[in-house]
């Protein structure tokens, strides 16, 4: 995707304020043609204001808003040319699901000049519902709600489409079906779409590029397999997945070439950085601000997911007592007790009693430096 070109989307110093309460500070995003572009983060953080400033149900207090590089601040809803799915889907009781999708239509022609008859029909199958336009909303399951919904968002034709939280209310397993069918539907229509989500599986899973809010702005923007590899702050590392986060000061930076510190013998840069009484070998290259000299004496932050911890491992050994155990089904998630910290390993084969774990130096990520 080629993000040089003319943003769809584009929020320039978005701030949203009621009264003293900030609810989005100081926002800027660029969202591409065609993208599936994920603001996620916890309750209050401000993707929903975001998506209603981007919708025109909200006026930033500052800043602007772009579709296309043309402004649309101070534009009403109706004038934006997007389509909103909110999340109780907000379905017509008194309207069949033809007319519920065909709603849109009222308003406006259908793109391509067809009819509106042909419009919806065109819709009901995209959405796999082709045989229930006569039914009533209230006699769909959930999941059956939500592509009527989507569907009479999409009818008109929108160039952006804005999905709020759209299955929060759907059971786990439904969600996992719907979320891989609204990603087809996206692809097939090329449309580009922004969605809220607390979910954050969810997010990575569908998204071309994800936004992690945090109390009204956001702390990384990038594509998913970023967010959950590199984490920018400790908040990103923390929120999504599961992460063990450590502190130490920098004892010692060195080159090697140790194929034990990068697995294939090419020079790498180490912080050895102490933790209570353990030192551990942490990578410098690829940190998420290669900019920065790291030196002795410096602070760092550094996180290692669970699954890269390895039992049995002799790099960056610990070792834990076994406090607790999840069984997942594909992994089992374990607690440890390691000196009063929790930390957490992902394995097929869980340990009990006292375990030695550990992580290869270029397993560790640094999410924050303080000189």
């Amino acid at each position: 995707m080629d993000r040089t070109s003319t943003p769809a989307v584009e929020l320039d110093g978005v701030t949203r304020r009621y009264g003293e309460t900030t609810a989005v500070g100081d926002l800027s995003l660029s969202i591409q043609d065609g993208e599936f572009f994920t603001l996620v983060g916890p309750s209050g953080c401000g993707k929903t204001t975001t998506l209603r400033l981007i919708a025109g149900f909200e006026d930033p207090t500052q800043g602007g808003i772009r579709f296309g590089g043309e402004s649309v601040t101070g534009v009403p809803p109706e004038d934006r040319d997007v389509g909103v799915v909110f999340q109780n889907y907000a379905l017509f009781p008194h309207m069949s699901v033809g007319e519920n999708v065909g709603y849109g239509l009222s308003f406006t022609d259908p793109p391509g000049g067809g009819s509106d008859e042909a419009r919806v029909r065109e819709l009901l199958e995209l959405v796999d519902l082709g045989e229930m336009a006569d039914r009533d909303p209230d006699t769909l399951s959930g999941g059956q709600q939500q592509r009527v919904a989507m569907a009479r968002a999409l009818a008109p034709g929108p160039d952006v489409l804005l999905l709020d939280e759209p299955m929060s209310a759907l059971d786990a397993k439904l969600r996992e079906r719907l979320r891989v069918q609204v990603r087809e539907i996206q692809q097939e229509l090329g449309i580009t779409t922004i969605y809220v989500t607390h979910d954050q599986e969810e997010a990575l899973a569908v998204s071309d590029h994800v936004a992690v809010m945090h109390d009204g702005t956001p702390e990384q923007v990038a594509p998913p397999r970023t967010i959950y590899r590199e984490p920018a702050t400790e908040f990103v590392a923390t929120f999504v997945g599961d992460n063990n986060v450590l502190s130490g000061e920098v004892t010692a930076v060195r080159s090697t070439d140790d194929a034990d510190d990068n697995g294939d013998g090419s020079e790498q840069s180490i912080a050895d950085v102490t933790v209570d009484d353990a030192t551990f070998s942490v990578a410098l290259n690829g940190d998420s601000d290669p900019t920065a000299a790291v030196s002795s004496g410096d602070r760092l932050t550094f996180c290692v997911r669970p699954e890269r911890l390895a039992v049995d491992a002799d790099r960056n050994a610990l070792t834990a007592t076994v406090t607790s155990a999840e069984f997942l089904g594909e992994t089992t998630r374990v607690h440890l007790d390691w000196e009063g910290r929790e930390l957490l390993l992902r394995t097929e084969d869980p340990p009990t009693g006292t375990v030695t774990v550990g992580f290869a130096p270029t397993d560790a990520h640094i999410v924050d430096r303080q000189p």
